[in-house]
This record gives C-alpha cells, structure tokens and sequence, in this order.
C-alpha cells in the first residue's frame, strides 16, 4: 500500500475507532452538588473503596444544592486498548488547583502530571506522598477520579487539531510572542484502566467545590484535644528511662508536652521490622506507657509494614506476603480480611491494648530503589501499581480502626495518602527540609484532602530553629521531629524563652484550633487552605511591581492567570492570616484580602485590602486577624485537658464589625461526637462607645461541657 494511502487509512481507522469507543456520560446527582458518572467499566477496587469512605450526607445537605458546573456534551470519554481518555473543558480564563501535595506551586495549569504516590523528590511532577486525582478550578467547581492507578494529566497542555476554541497559529521567524506551549482548552487525562468513576463538584465557590469533596469523602478528620497539643520525638535508640527523662525534662523546663513518639529502636529489629518491643531498653512497657499516661503524656509508636522473617508473628504473615520484598521484610497484601487480621492484630497486641495512643506509620509512599516494583505480585491479584497508590490508605483506615472499636480517637503520621482519605487522623510527613517548600505544601494539602506538617527537625542557626518552630505552631501538628539531630527546643539558649512563648501560645489556641478541625469535620472546610479560597482575596489590587513579575511564558503560559501565585503565605482556620519568615528575612510583603485585617498580637489595624510589607522582628511571626475575629483561648497549659475538663475561655475580639464565632465543644477523646454528644456554642461580640458587649450561648444540658468562665477581651481600641 503506497505511503499516502496508508497514512490516510491509519487516520481513517484512529478517528472511527475513536467514535466507536466514545461513551456518552451519563450523570446521577449521588449527593447535594454532587454528580458521578461511570466510564466504561471501572475496577472494583478503587480509592473509595480502599479507604472505605462513607459521605457525610447531613454535612452536604446543609450545603445544599448547586447546578451542574459543567456543560455535559464537552465532558468526553473514550476507551482505547484497555485505557480510558478523559477530556474536561478548560475556559481561557480560569486557574487550576489541587492533583495532589504539591511542594513547589500553587497554580497547576500548564502542568504534565503523573499522579504517582512517592516520596517527594524535589519536583512537582506529581509523584508525591498524596497524588489526589482532585482538582478544583477558579470557576467554582472540581473533578475527582476514583481509580487506583498511575493517572498522567495534561492540565491545560494537550492541543486537540478539532479544538472549537484553538490557539491562535504564530510564526515563530516573526512573532515574538510565538509561545511554545500555546494555548489549550481542556483537562486531559489517560487512566490504565478499562474505566473509572467520575465526579463533579459543584460550588458556587471553589470553597464549595473543595469542602463536598472533603464531605464526600466522610468529613475531615477530628482529633482529639491532646492532638493539638506538642509532640517530641526521642532518639532512636532511647530507651524507658530516657523517654521518662524527656518527659521531665519538659516539665522542669516549663515546655508543652503531649505526646513522645519512640523511633525505630522500640522494636527488637527494624528495617524489616519485628513489632516487638526490645527487651533490653524496654523490659516494662505497660508500666511505661501507663506512667507516661498518669503524667498526661502519651506514646506514640514507629513503624514500617514491612515484617521480618525473625518477627514471631512473621509464619502466620508468609502466606499472605507479596512477590517481592521491602528491606527483605515481608510486604503485607493488607487488602485481604484474614491478612488484616494477623497483621493489625500483631499493631493491638501488647501495643494499642497497653495504652499506646498511635503510631507513625513511614515508607508506604515510595522510592523506586526499595519499594516493590511494579512487577511485585500480590495474593489478592491486586496489582502492585493499584497496592501502591493505596497502601497508605489501608493502612490509616485499619489502624484507625484499632481505635475506633475502643471509642478512642487517635493522631498520628503517615508518609502516603489518596484520594478518599480526608476523615483519617493522620499528619504527612518526609525527609525533604525545605521551610519555603514546607509552607506551599501546608497552603495545597487544602486541595488535596489531607494535613501536612512543616515539622522542625535540625537547624544550623538559632534564627531557622526559631522560624521553624514559629510556622509549625501554625500547623496541624506542633511536632519536633529532631530525634536524629537530638535537638531540643532549648538546644538554642538565645532564642529558648521565644520558643517556650510559641509553644504556649499553641496550647492557648487550642479552643480556636479544635473548633476549626470541627469545621473540617463537619463542614468539610479545611483548617488550612490557599488565599485562593478565602473571599475577597482576588479583589486585593496588587501593586505594579508585584503583577509585573518575571514570568517563563514558555514553561507555564498560564502562570499570570487568576491573580498572582501566592505559596507563601495561607489561612489558619476561619480568621486568621498567617505569613511566615524564613531565615535571613527581615522583612516581606504580606497581602491581605478586602477588608480591614489587624495585627494578632497588638489589635492594631494593618491594612485594608491591600499590600503590606512588615518587619516583625525575630520574635514574632506574622499573623493578621479579619475585622470583627474572635480567637476563643485558653490559659496556657503543659498538657491538653482532659476528657471533660473545664477550662476558662478568653474571647479576644478584633476590629469594628459585629464577630460572631462557633466554639466546638465535646469530651475531647471519643467518637461520642458522632452519636451527637457535641455543641456548637454561638459567641457574639459587637462594639457600643467603646466598650464590646460579648455573649456565649447557654451550654447545652446533656452535652458535654468543657468552658469554665468566659471573659471577653478587645484587641483593638
């Protein structure tokens, strides 16, 4: 056959044949501004399934109902030797947000992804320890994939030839804004599957889009009180009485305390692991966790998933072990019931059952050089791709469960999560160290369904250890993770009295901070989330210098779209602004969005809609509070109250406007929470001739109640 009528036939039978497979969508409205639609034949073991999330269907209907986002004809579906194509229109105007933890950028049209769970490697390529296949646009809307597989992304890349809207064609001989990326005008992805399930987002708001996410997922997790608090991690070979030294040395000092993790050296073995303790550094271990317990202090446990042939439950693991070894430990199929059984009842035995509150569960996100391959084979004919973009899922879910049936909350860390795994109580971590990085990653884990922690780990200076700490207090967990350095939060003399400041300044907010996981919880609102989502933050007019900034149109065209990318800077739970210094800084701009913002340790007004820049000084971070912000706080105390314990609440109140607040209260530890023992108690507080006039809502009979006296205080004069 000539060369020409080849080639027209090769194109003949691609477009025939892609007719052929397209498949007209068919969407089913599954909850409030929610719609799911199936593509082809979806596998049966997927995100939702892997975490066995459950919608929080009161929390969505509260939200109520929004219209289709999208025109439904532009959605296009088709299947291709075993692979679905998906297509969603992209407007010329609109910002993409979300596709999982990204470390580097906010913005995330103009990307080529694969959602691959790893650990992160220093480039957002979408291989990192959450790839959520979840985006949400500027338009008010979001799409998620539920499939277990490595997901490629053209977000705004791909050019079709039978584009309704192309680019305009350039010659690049004379055109000097000949682009070599022109524009696109869709979302395009490529699933290694014969289908999946496709959901849409409505809004109005991309608020909206993300919290039915967050909802359709069960809710964002709750912690328990003692979660919030201040989480030391010892070194690795410490043994009882060093973890019992650490402990007082907190107290003597006059440092925040609430839970100590113990490293790999617990256990007999490590690397692969045994999930006994060692007899020689830990003879005791209930005397030990019961001791810390009477101290207030908790324990919380290390662990990889991978089982040593010298672990004693290692013979009733083999059966149900993969192919392929982790560090010559074997690797669980965890997706099979009687696995499950064996593995996490070795996790309970003489572990959870002694009092020990959680564990930190490391390496199931990846690094191709030790985790399975690919080519791994596992029991359950689950493939090792499918097992790696859900281990860290699984194991969340069932450890979780440990606790559940005790009706005692947990809070711990995990190294990989998915899409499916807001409600589970875990913090990401990793190895990678930097400050700048931490933030935007703390700004997209909003996008992506889960917490993130920019932990303190080693610093050179005592100017890094302090601006660390100062954004960590700010974060989901206030944890100090310098077990390997064995730096302490005194370690820096000249800055330990700041340090102690901080800290007891987290254990102050701990009121406003649960009220926000509340939220998260029951709202679906993450507590802490882009500039993007908070209203009025596109009204802000940036100064020329600002909107002039060097941009690679070639790298990203769409990097100028929707106002400026801001990773550096975030919202901490409903009213709060929170703008972190790194080392060497001395002074940075700071934008905040419409309306009057005021300075979180003075009350004074900092500005109104508009630029700033600060000079903080060491001792502070930057932190802004909305006008008419209520920060309900507590006296600053060593260890989170107990179950049911009352303490007094200061309402501190900023601005002019009438503030009015809800403050999350039930018994702290258990999930009685979700039998509707809990209340949301109304403060309001308004301003009158100088003077502020506060109210709190009577404390419900029945209810837990937790709030001693409450006494108002105005910031602002």
């Amino acid at each position: 056959m000539p060369l020409f009528r080849y080639s027209i036939f090769c194109c003949l039978f691609f477009i025939i044949t892609g007719k052929l497979n397209a498949q007209q969508l068919t969407w089913t409205q599954v909850e409030p501004g929610i719609w799911k639609a199936v593509a082809g034949k979806p596998e049966a073991f997927d995100l939702l399934n892997a975490a066995g999330a459950i919608p929080y269907h009161a929390g969505l209907v509260q939200m109520g109902n929004t219209e289709f986002p999208l025109p439904k004809t532009e959605i296009k579906v088709t299947i291709i030797d075993g692979k679905t194509y998906l297509r969603f229109p992209l407007d010329r105007t609109e910002q993409l947000y979300g596709f999982g933890l990204n470390f580097q950028t906010v913005h995330q049209r103009g990307k080529v992804l694969t959602l691959h769970v790893d650990n992160y490697a220093g480039k957002d390529d979408g291989h990192t320890h959450c790839p959520t296949p979840f985006y949400v646009s500027s338009k008010g809307y979001g799409v998620f994939i539920n499939c277990a597989r490595y997901i490629k992304v053209y977000a705004g890349t791909a050019v079709r030839i039978d584009s309704s809207t192309p680019p305009e064609i350039k010659d690049r001989n004379t055109d000097k804004d000949w682009n070599a990326h022109p524009y696109s005008d869709g979302v395009e992805m490529l699933i290694p599957a014969e289908g999946a399930e496709i959901y849409v987002f409505g809004g109005p708001t991309t608020m909206d889009a993300v919290r039915r996410y967050n909802l359709l997922n069960g809710g964002g997790c709750l912690p328990p009180r003692w979660g919030l608090g201040f989480t030391q991690r010892v070194q690795r070979l410490t043994d009882a009485a060093g973890v019992a030294a650490e402990a007082d040395s907190f107290a003597e000092k006059g440092y925040p305390l609430d839970f100590i993790g113990l490293e790999p050296g617990w256990q007999s073995k490590s690397y692969p692991c045994t999930y006994e303790w060692d007899k020689t550094r830990f003879p005791d271990p209930k005397g030990l966790v019961q001791n810390m317990l009477k101290k207030d202090i908790r324990i919380n446990l290390w662990i990889n998933p991978y089982v040593s042939p010298e672990a004693p439950v290692y013979p009733l693991i083999k059966p149900y072990a993969a192919s392929h070894t982790v560090w010559n430990g074997a690797v669980v199929d965890i997706s099979i019931p009687e696995a499950r059984k064996v593995f996490f009842g070795e996790l309970e035995k003489n572990k959870v059952d002694i009092g020990v509150s959680g564990y930190k569960i490391d390496e199931v996100d990846g690094g191709d050089t030790y985790l399975w391959p690919d080519v791994a084979i596992f029991p359950s004919g689950r493939s090792a791709e499918q097992m790696r973009q859900t281990y860290g899922l699984m194991m969340q879910r069932y450890v979780t469960g440990l606790y559940r049936k005790r009706n005692q909350r947990t809070y711990g860390l995990v190294r990989a999560s998915n899409g499916g795994g807001a409600s589970f109580p875990y913090v990401i971590y990793n190895d990678y160290y930097n400050h700048q990085d931490f933030i935007t990653a703390l700004i997209n884990s909003g996008f992506a369904g889960v917490l993130w922690t920019p932990e303190v780990r080693a610093s050179k200076t005592a100017e890094e250890w302090l601006r660390r700490f100062q954004s960590n207090v700010f974060s989901p967990m206030a944890m100090i993770n310098a077990w390997a350095s064995g730096t302490k939060p005194w370690t820096f003399p000249e800055v330990a009295e700041q340090v102690k400041q901080m800290a007891n300044l987290r254990m102050q907010m701990m009121p406003y901070w649960y009220s926000e996981f509340a939220k998260y919880h029951f709202q679906g609102i993450p507590p802490f989330r882009a500039m993007n989502l908070e209203p009025g933050f596109s009204d802000v007019k940036m100064p020329e210098k600002i909107t002039k900034k060097q941009v690679n149109l070639e790298e990203n065209p769409y990097e100028d779209l929707s106002g400026k990318e801001i990773k550096d800077q975030y919202m901490a739970g409903e009213n709060i602004l929170v703008a972190p210094m790194f080392t060497g800084q001395t002074s940075r701009k700071v934008i905040l969005p419409k309306g009057r913002w005021y300075d979180f340790y003075t009350g004074k007004l900092a500005g109104d809609g508009e630029v700033i820049t600060v000079t903080p000084g060491l001792d502070k971070i930057p932190v802004y509070v909305k006008d008419g912000g209520i920060i309900p706080m507590m006296p600053a105390m060593l260890h989170a109250p107990k179950a049911g314990q009352k303490v007094d609440i200061e309402v501190r109140y900023y601005g002019e406007k009438p503030g009015n607040y809800k403050l999350y209260d039930d018994d702290g530890e258990t999930f009685n929470y979700e039998k509707g023992e809990y209340s949301f108690r109304d403060i309001k507080v308004e301003k009158a001739n100088g003077k502020i006039i506060g109210s709190i809502s009577d404390a419900i009979a029945a209810k837990p109640n937790t709030v001693g006296k409450v006494t108002f205080k105005m910031m602002t004069d």
